[in-house]
């Protein structure tokens, strides 16, 4: 009973790491922001389809490169997921901070949009994608070096967006009618997919008759240096003490010089990384879909009010703690423990599911949050206060 209770909470431990890489991006970006990003499961999405992109071309590639294409597949999950964060709140969230309801609606439909992306994919999509985001950020980067068009600016800018997307739609027609790309999908779209380990992650290890896989292994590795760079980015760089400056007093440090504008599109696009590198755990644990994001979405969520609101202590407590209680309580373990007495046994089996141990999950939370509204270690400061 010992033994597969402590494997059941080394289980539960590897599903927190998880639930704590996406959760530390979101608390950074709720405690600074107040942004309630409800598109942030769809970024996890994105770094689980990067990571199984990388794995068919390094699969290509064959021996050594498939064997350490993990590692490539964290460093690109982190900056293609970072990447589309900063568009998403250069293009869209900066223009609702103060307004948390409008922004839970705008990041909702985006996350749909990018769903529905993730469906109805193929290269004539992605190649006109790319074109016009050539075109037209190229435009706006030239426009923003010529100062003598800043009487005309919005003029100009309409320009450019009607003159890319012309020569986007067009060169999508040329391709879809010569190379029938329009039919062609690069490798994934709205069937599930699965990720193949390198097979040094394939096998495991016993300790003291608790199996250890080597995946959840490195998935907790994973976790221990995501917090442990977050940790010196925020207290040793000076980025990291702007942002810190920002999360406590916007007003004063922007009176001080600080670049608040700046530091929103770094945090976010800082959030959103992270929630590539989780995306790219999820898909060592199971398959791959357009809805993988939207399965942990609302422990992220929860793990983010539990803690504290941009709590770096709290985030990490609250996501050990969810995650090894969703699996204790769904995997029958504390059924089983509670065996002497029927009763409580009685009633704890009627929750070991899954869906049924994130009910009680929730509901122990709720109760959690009567006690103390604010989390684990919530925020302090005369902002707080007021």
């Amino acid at each position: 009973m010992l033994t597969g209770f402590l494997d059941a909470v080394f289980n539960g431990i590897s599903i927190g790491s998880v639930l704590l890489i996406a959760a530390l991006g979101l608390a950074i970006i709720f405690g600074l922001m107040g942004v309630i990003n409800m598109a942030h499961g769809e970024l996890m999405m994105f770094g689980a389809y990067t990571t199984f992109v990388v794995q068919n071309g390094c699969k290509q590639l064959g021996g050594f490169w498939f064997e350490i294409y993990i590692f490539l597949a964290l460093i690109i999950a982190f900056f293609f997921t970072a990447f589309i964060g900063l568009i998403l709140e250069r293009g869209v969230i900066r223009y609702l901070y103060g307004r948390p309801l409008e922004t839970l609606l705008a990041t909702w439909g985006v996350s749909l949009i990018f769903q529905q992306f993730v469906r109805s994919v193929n290269w004539v999509l992605v190649i006109g994608l790319g074109l016009f985001s050539l075109l037209f950020f190229g435009g706006l980067w030239v426009l923003n070096s010529r100062a003598n068009l800043e009487r005309i600016r919005n003029w100009v800018v309409a320009v450019i967006f009607l003159l890319s997307l012309g020569v986007t739609i067009t060169t999508g027609n040329l391709l879809s009618q010569t190379y029938q790309l329009a039919v062609t999908q690069p490798w994934f779209g709205a069937q599930n997919v699965d990720v193949t380990a390198p097979r040094w992650l394939q096998t495991g290890v016993s300790l003291g008759g608790v199996q250890l896989p080597f995946a959840r292994l490195f998935i907790i590795a994973l976790t221990i240096i995501c917090v442990g760079g977050i940790y010196l980015f925020l207290q040793r760089s000076s980025w990291g003490l702007r942002i810190r400056a920002v999360t406590q007093n916007r007003s004063m440090s922007a009176c001080l010089g600080i670049p608040t504008e700046k530091v929103d599109a770094i945090t976010f696009a800082l959030g959103s990384g992270l929630a590539g590198v989780a995306g790219c755990a999820i898909s060592l644990l199971g398959s791959v879909g357009p809805n993988t994001g939207q399965n942990y979405i609302i422990d992220t969520f929860m793990v983010v009010v539990v803690g504290g609101v941009g709590n770096l202590a709290g985030t990490i407590v609250a996501a050990l703690g969810i995650g090894t209680a969703n699996f204790l309580i769904g995997s029958g373990t504390i059924a089983l423990l509670s065996t002497p007495v029927k009763p409580l046994a009685d009633f704890l089996t009627f929750f070991a599911t899954t869906s049924m141990a994130k009910v009680m999950v929730f509901v122990l939370i709720i109760l959690f949050l009567q006690w103390k509204p604010a989390g684990i270690f919530p925020q302090k400061g005369r902002s707080v206060d007021v």
